[in-house]
């Protein structure tokens, strides 16, 4: 017999992953959830694609040692580096990955311009090369690699003059382009959103793939007879691999969860 109670497992790399666990459990209170940040080895945007496909399965082992039930890879870097490799490992649990939210982006207004915010590694993998493909006959698409942004979130860095600096640097060149939306390729990224905000204008529309990411991992539950028939508030459970301020990590996971 299944015990649906059992926690639904999510990892990154760092904290940045918070952001889709929020979505989650603003979608499905009910579950109970542990969540594991491999800070200790962020960021994994520039790894080697084995190197993040050994750390993903490492988090994913810590996961079911805790008992998950299912298991989100909220961070696109290790989606597009091992969600098919851990897909085959554990073929007998939901594994559901996260990718830039592209599509809505491309569908929001007729052949518009969209800077892709992402990890260096996100932006050469194939799983994102194809979906860019799939669009760019409909918008204008660049990518935006941003090797540093990892770094200031893991600091616990969302408004710091040096941040601005960096944001600008890096969005200058495409906001010369004319660019109408920028997709946050990076599950850390929405923590900066408003620092984002305030280097590119009002106007130009900000798209994040958290959501969906949510709506599939209630439809992945449901067909596995995995939903927690709970009228109760589910709990959190928060991990964290750095040995030196791991107690920090977690403390700003809570904070950020709380926002």
């Amino acid at each position: 017999m299944k015990d649906n109670s059992r926690p639904i497992g999510v990892f990154d790399s760092g904290i940045g992953g918070i952001s889709v666990l929020k979505e989650i459990v603003s979608l499905m209170p009910e579950e109970n959830y542990i969540y594991y940040g491999d800070s200790a080895n962020a960021p994994y945007g520039t790894r080697q694609v084995t190197d993040i496909q050994h750390l993903s399965r490492n988090c994913v082992e810590f996961l079911l040692e805790h008992g998950a039930k299912a298991i989100v890879i909220a961070c696109n870097t290790a989606t597009s580096a091992a969600a098919a490799m851990l897909r085959a490992d554990y073929p007998d649990i939901p594994v559901i990955g996260i990718e830039p939210a592209l599509k809505p982006a491309v569908l929001w207004k007729e052949h518009d311009r969209i800077a892709v915010m992402a990890t260096p590694m996100t932006l050469k993998q194939d799983k994102f090369l194809s979906l860019m493909h799939t669009y760019e006959d409909r918008s204008v698409i660049y990518r935006v690699p941003c090797p540093k942004l990892v770094g200031f979130v893991e600091n616990g860095d969302l408004d710091s003059p040096e941040l601005h600096d960096y944001l600008q640097e890096v969005l200058s060149p495409y906001l010369e382009k004319g660019i109408d939306a920028i997709v946050l390729g990076c599950t850390h990224y929405p923590f900066v959103e408003k620092m984002i905000r305030t280097v590119v204008g009002p106007d130009i529309k900000i798209f994040v793939g958290s959501h969906g990411t949510a709506v599939e991992l209630r439809r992945r539950l449901i067909t596995a007879g995995l939903k927690s028939e709970s009228a109760g508030q589910g709990t959190v459970e928060i991990y964290n691999s750095c040995t030196t301020d791991g107690n920090a990590h977690v403390a700003l996971c809570r904070k950020l969860l709380a926002l």
